[in-house]
């Protein structure tokens, strides 16, 4: 009887991971089909297929959340710098287009009078 049992769940367990293989497979292909990217060749995907446990996993996620951090903080200076460098540049062409808008204002009233 016990053997059965444990037949049973072999098979339930089996059956289990077959379905989630399958949707697995569906979702990497759907992905694929719309983004033209392949994740299973992507290198964050060949670092998790190396890991032997679930410490070894969790170390990869840690690395990565390190990793966003770093690229968070130092986007936001970036972004700082950057919009400092379009303001700069932006600002003579703005006010000239600005002063050239007003003087056709300014023409157009007084040569209508």
């Amino acid at each position: 009887m016990l053997t059965h049992i444990s037949s049973i769940s072999d098979m339930s367990q089996s059956s289990t991971s077959s379905t989630f293989q399958a949707l697995f497979n569906a979702a990497l292909q759907d992905y694929k089909d719309k983004t033209g990217t392949i994740l299973i060749d992507h290198p964050f995907a060949k670092q998790l297929e190396t890991c032997q446990s679930v410490s070894s996993i969790t170390s990869i996620f840690q690395e990565q959340v390190q990793s966003f951090r770093e690229f968070r903080e130092n986007d936001g200076r970036l972004m700082k710098a950057l919009n400092s460098s379009v303001d700069v540049l932006c600002t003579p062409s703005i006010s000239s287009a600005l002063n050239e808008a007003i003087g056709l204002v300014v023409r157009l009233k007084y040569s209508s009078k």
